[in-house]
């Protein structure tokens, strides 16, 4: 298991957004579901600080593989989450909890994630919370 991606997530789950921050080189490429891409620390935070608003998540059941010499790695988990704010273009938030399969995928070097690419589907979310 990749101590850095391990790290990531213990961050993740805690709230920790600066823990995150420390796992992630200053050029990391932020390749997120539904969006374009976000290159840099400051961007990778200011993405946190929307998500936060609007979802209260937590990861469980997380698997981390790592492809020989640690170069790359992947995290297969489940998001379980609560709409707290409505998000731009997506259902109206009242509170409605949701369960997601999703995944991530990284690009490490010297120690420090490069890039991460998360994937969920996003129809799956909308009925869940629109029914919720």
């Amino acid at each position: 298991m990749n101590p850095t991606v391990k790290t990531y997530f213990d961050a993740f789950n805690a709230g920790d957004v600066e823990g995150m921050l420390a796992c992630l080189s200053d050029d990391v490429a932020h390749h997120v579901n539904e969006g374009q891409i976000r290159v840099g620390k400051e961007k990778f935070a200011a993405f946190c600080a929307h998500m936060n608003r609007c979802y209260h998540e937590n990861l469980t059941d997380i698997v981390i593989f790592e492809a020989e010499h640690g170069a790359r790695a992947a995290a297969e988990f489940i998001v379980n989450g609560t709409y707290l704010e409505t998000d731009e273009g997506l259902p109206e938030a009242h509170g409605q909890t949701y369960r997601l399969p999703a995944g991530s995928f990284f690009d490490l070097r010297d120690g420090k994630i490069t890039r991460v690419t998360t994937y969920y589907n996003l129809a799956d979310w909308t009925k869940q919370v629109a029914n919720g």
